[in-house]
């Protein structure tokens, strides 16, 4: 029998990480319970694992109590890491013990899974180095500052790469959770469980749900100014050339600057503010289509479809559908 191991941070947990760890453990128990009534010998050994005897959460409103230590633990083949505080460096700090662990049993053969933000102790590992991952969207600026070598993608609502998988943020573990049982049980199991726990099967995208604000903690004054230069003046068509001459500095050397203070070219990042803005509108108000594209500085049609496309995953009629109940009467 193969061993799926849950882990419960050491004192480092929040609700969302209580969530987590029970889904996790429900969704894989009723897999487990499928297999065996479909004729089957129960494939996993599904067990909570940590470092102390119970990790306790919003002022020991809840605790979980994991059944072993890791050290008991010889040998597991997944792994499963919860979602961390929104404390990161408090939550990295308090789990050397578990993150030094997952790490040898990733050399020792184990795949591990991520969600939310328990990719930061994924990361902390070193495991992602030159990878891809997710994490809740909210949380990729502090991520990408902590772990730049990190391919960080928080348009993706799950990645897998070389026996890693990690996932965006708060309830969306359960896709992850529904992927891995089909890739370790069977697409049978992981069509039943989706059904009975009622979880839409193969979403791939956690961009429509991303509120875009700006990474704004870098320091750099120009830069900063330019943002503000950009988000002031959604209805116009601000070329990089007026930009970078606006704050005598050379087109590479903005660009240079820009990209590195934001993670944005300065392309995308007044994409990003306009497609953001005309979400608000999607969401908040009645305007047609081309009304909301004027409002943000398009004058084509097909041009504005492509790039809210492009950022949010959906098309702007879909998704002021998903949004507002007004505009479908």
């Amino acid at each position: 029998m193969k061993h799926i191991t849950i882990i419960v941070p050491d004192g480092q947990s929040n609700l969302s990480t209580i969530a987590s760890i029970v889904g996790t453990y429900e969704i894989f128990t009723r897999a487990n319970g499928h297999w065996v009534e479909t004729g089957r010998e129960k494939p996993f050994r599904i067990e909570l694992a940590g470092v102390s005897e119970k990790a306790e959460v919003y002022d020991g409103l809840f605790s979980v109590k994991p059944q072993i230590h890791i050290s008991a633990i010889r040998q597991t083949h997944l792994i499963i890491i919860p979602s961390l505080v929104r404390d990161y460096r408090e939550a990295l700090n308090g789990n050397q013990e578990l993150i030094s662990w997952i790490e040898q049993q990733y050399i020792g053969g184990a795949e591990i899974a991520s969600m939310c933000t328990g990719a930061f102790m994924l990361a902390a590992a070193g495991l992602l180095d030159g990878r891809s991952c997710s994490t809740h969207w909210s949380a990729g600026d502090a991520f990408r500052a902590l772990f730049p070598k990190v391919n960080l993608q928080t348009d993706k609502l799950i990645t897998d790469e070389n026996g890693i998988y990690t996932n965006g943020g708060a309830y969306s573990f359960l896709h992850l959770v529904i992927y891995l049982v089909e890739k370790y049980y069977d697409r049978q199991t992981a069509i039943y469980c989706a059904k009975i726990f009622q979880i839409e099967m193969d979403r791939q995208s956690q961009s429509a749900f991303t509120i875009f604000r700006g990474q704004k903690q870098h320091g750099d004054e120009m830069v900063i100014e330019a943002q503000a230069y950009i988000e002031n003046r959604l209805h116009e068509k601000i070329s990089v050339e007026e930009l970078s001459s606006r704050f005598a500095v050379g087109r590479r050397n903005f660009d240079r600057r820009f990209i590195k203070a934001t993670g944005n070219t300065p392309v995308e990042y007044a994409q990003r503010v306009k497609i953001e803005s005309a979400k608000k509108a999607f969401e908040t108000t009645r305007k047609t289509i081309n009304e909301v594209m004027y409002d943000v500085g398009y004058s084509d049609i097909k041009a504005f479809r492509e790039v809210f496309k492009k950022i949010t995953g959906i098309s702007p009629v879909a998704y002021r559908n998903k949004y507002n109940k007004e505009a479908l009467v």
